[in-house]
């Protein structure tokens, strides 16, 4: 083997190392999970795909618009067709995902058949949109969960896409 061939593996041995930990020295091995929706999530036809990274659950409601969609936003009252994938935050569990049962799912805004976390996080999507929503147990399931799949006081991530807006 030439000097040449070995400091190359040698440097390509360091680089491999260097990316296995995070500014803090913790790998993703040792990492406390939290979902999140991965930047390659615009194309609303496909299920998105979900990563896992370290932060502690949020106290409140948090929107993230990843694709805005188009027309007019929703608002109480409106019936919304959509696709949606859920995660528990705790154990980054994929518990529900429309997309596998082939088939939307369709509300009405602010009637309440939904956790509250829905009926605030969803206003203001518009049609063609995908929204990140990330629930505090006080607008989810609260201290009674939702067994088996969702246990008490659990924080819950969505990942929502919005079909029809009527």
């Amino acid at each position: 083997m030439t000097h040449r061939t070995l400091l190359l593996l040698l440097v390509l041995l360091a680089l491999v190392l260097a990316g296995c930990g995070d500014d803090e020295g913790e790998t993703a091995a040792t990492a406390t999970p939290k979902a999140t929706a991965t930047p390659d999530n615009t194309d609303v036809t496909k299920k998105p795909k979900v990563t896992v990274l370290d932060e502690l659950p949020p106290d409140e409601l948090q929107i993230e618009d990843i694709v805005k969609g188009k027309g007019r936003a929703a608002k109480k009252g409106d019936k919304v067709t959509m696709q949606y994938v859920g995660l528990t935050w705790s154990t980054s569990v994929e518990f529900d995902a429309s997309w596998d049962r082939g088939e939307p799912y369709t509300l009405t805004l602010g009637k309440g058949d939904v956790i509250p976390g829905w009926d605030q996080g969803i206003p203001g999507m518009r049609k063609g949109g995908r929204r990140q929503l990330t629930i505090p147990a006080e607008l989810a399931y609260a201290a009674q969960g939702s067994p088996p799949d969702i246990g008490p006081n659990e924080c819950l991530r969505f990942i929502i896409d919005l079909e029809k807006l009527s």
